[in-house]
């Protein structure tokens, strides 16, 4: 049915509000073709060369080892391996974030230490969001903290701030810079340097440093660097650029003459053409593909409102296959309809694999106990969790809640991991595919707790990035992230392990649940979720 739906509705992703507008272009998932649509590989493949064979159409590879990849586990483990590359930097640190925090002197003197140590040769570029990046100006502000940088090293620092091209005029000037985030950001976080490269979901502030949960995953490939380097530096080119400025917010954004795009304050229709042509070489995969050279293969998406979008396909393209189960998390539970549709089919006969949902309990949720219309989003998710339990009655799907203690309070973290894993049949040991065919889906349990020798060594695929999978990251936020496809039995160990860390602080969550006094959603909730909806906006 999902097939059949997509086809009727080829571009189901593009969100109504989006449609709305009468200066976005049309969206057209830019690949070759969808992976709905490819022709059926042949029966005699197995389901991880049938897999790439679907990716190889839809986005470039790149083969590495599978040594190369190093998943980290928490967010003090991210921000020392963060410092530790930075102060042996030798040609190159960009960073991609939403935003860093405005007092994070202790991270920003690390790479002015970097800058001291290497001379001339090293370069930093720094790539924000403009919206988030000022939201306290003209007090300290993320802008204000790099300006000083940029001072100190005009000649070898840069800063650019993306603004969306949704939010401009009377609408800008009326929405509260509180929760204008939710017409559209700067939400890549790439963290790059020399020959390595930092993949994750987290900022770059204090609380991603100590008590957030995310996932971080070190790629130490120089292809692999490179790449995304090149998407770094293009966005850079088509975002504004920090100047140091003697006035009480210590900076001014200015747009450059040598943008390749026009002011997107200015000209929104003309600047997403112009990133569309920018953007669009790096989601074209090769013409021509040869089978993988090594275990693993790691593929790029991007997506880039609303023109571009090569996630949403490959995440469908992920649950398409015959697998053994899968492990989907975001922080901010509010999936997209289309990702909805992939989960609750992949979990529906006659497929039935097992399924498990890890989302964020709202004592863990980033905006629990904030002031005014933020402080309603944790029930605002709970709401939606309890319509995807509805939706998802009488499937082989659990939801579950992670929680470390209370935010506000001593020990508290809130969770913000995002992302895909993925079992196939052919992960399957040699020789015990035939023992598992037979089994029914109650008989077959999650790769993450699953103790059956039969069963592989962890999931052998991976979606890892910034996107949180909803209406508003393929509407309106710009993304990047990859899959990681292995047949090496030490990656796939890893992504288990990684899985089941994250899964030791959860706790399973039922409908009846949901629909206590203490959690069902109140009027005003709903009425705040339908106003951003009519402003064009997106949770």
């Amino acid at each position: 049915m999902l097939v059949r739906r997509i086809r009727a509705n080829p571009r189901p992703w593009l969100p109504s509000s989006t449609r709305r507008l009468p200066w976005q272009l049309r969206l057209r998932a830019h690949s070759t073709t969808s992976p709905l649509d490819f022709p059926q590989t042949s029966t005699h493949a197995s389901p991880l060369a049938a897999l790439t064979s679907d990716l190889d159409r839809l986005a470039p590879r790149i083969d590495i080892n599978a040594d190369q990849i190093e998943i980290l586990d928490g967010p003090t483990e991210f921000y020392e391996s963060l410092r530790s590359k930075i102060r042996r930097a030798r040609r190159r640190i960009y960073l991609s974030t939403l935003y860093i925090g405005k007092t994070e002197n202790e991270l920003i003197s690390t790479i002015r230490d970097a800058l001291l140590q290497q001379g001339s040769e090293l370069k930093v570029s720094i790539l924000t969001d403009a919206l988030r990046g000022t939201r306290e100006a003209p007090n300290p502000s993320c802008a204000s903290l790099l300006a000083s940088l940029v001072e100190e090293f005009p000649d070898r620092v840069e800063v650019r701030m993306y603004h969306t091209p949704n939010l401009t005029g009377l609408r800008k000037a009326l929405i509260p810079k509180r929760i204008n985030e939710g017409w559209g950001l700067q939400h890549i976080k790439l963290y790059g340097i020399d020959d390595e490269v930092i993949l994750s979901g987290a900022n770059l502030s204090n609380d991603y440093f100590t008590n957030r949960q995310d996932r971080y995953h070190v790629f130490s490939s120089k292809r692999v660097a490179d790449y995304f380097a090149r998407i770094h530096d293009a966005v850079c080119s088509i975002s504004f650029l920090l100047r140091p400025r003697a006035t009480p917010s210590k900076f001014t954004l200015e747009w450059p003459t040598s943008s390749p795009a026009p002011n997107p304050l200015e000209a929104p229709k003309g600047y997403i053409e112009a990133a569309t042509s920018l953007l669009l070489p790096f989601v074209k995969p090769a013409s021509s593909q040869s089978p993988p050279t090594t275990s693993t293969s790691v593929y790029p998406v991007i997506c880039h409102p609303p023109t571009i979008n090569t996630e949403l396909p490959a995440f469908t393209a992920l649950l398409a296959r015959h697998i053994v189960s899968y492990t989907f998390t975001a922080g901010y539970f509010n999936p997209h309809p289309v990702i909805t549709s992939s989960l609750l089919a992949a979990s529906s006969l006659p497929i039935s694999a097992p399924g498990s949902i890890l989302t964020a309990s709202p004592y863990a949720n980033g905006f629990f106990g904030s002031k005014g219309i933020s402080g309603l989003l944790p029930a605002a998710y709970t709401h939606l969790s309890l319509r995807f339990l509805q939706a998802a009655r009488g499937k082989n799907i659990q939801l579950r809640e992670w929680q470390r203690g209370i935010v506000g309070q001593q020990n508290g973290w809130t969770y913000h991991a995002k992302g895909l894993w993925v079992t196939l049949q052919a992960d399957l040991q040699q020789g015990t595919s035939s023992s598992t065919s037979n089994k029914t889906s109650s008989e077959l349990s999650t790769d993450f707790e699953s103790k059956d020798p039969s069963t592989p060594a962890g999931p052998s695929v991976t979606l890892i990035g910034s996107s949180n999978y909803t209406t508003r990251s393929y509407g309106l936020d710009l993304e990047v992230g990859a899959i990681v496809v292995t047949k090496d039995e030490g990656l796939m160990r890893k992504l288990k392990r990684e899985g089941e860390l994250l899964m030791s602080h959860t706790n399973l969550v039922k409908e009846e649940d949901l629909e206590t006094k203490e959690r069902k959603a109140g009027w005003k909730v709903r009425v705040a979720m339908w106003l951003v909806k009519v402003l064009g906006g997106a949770l």
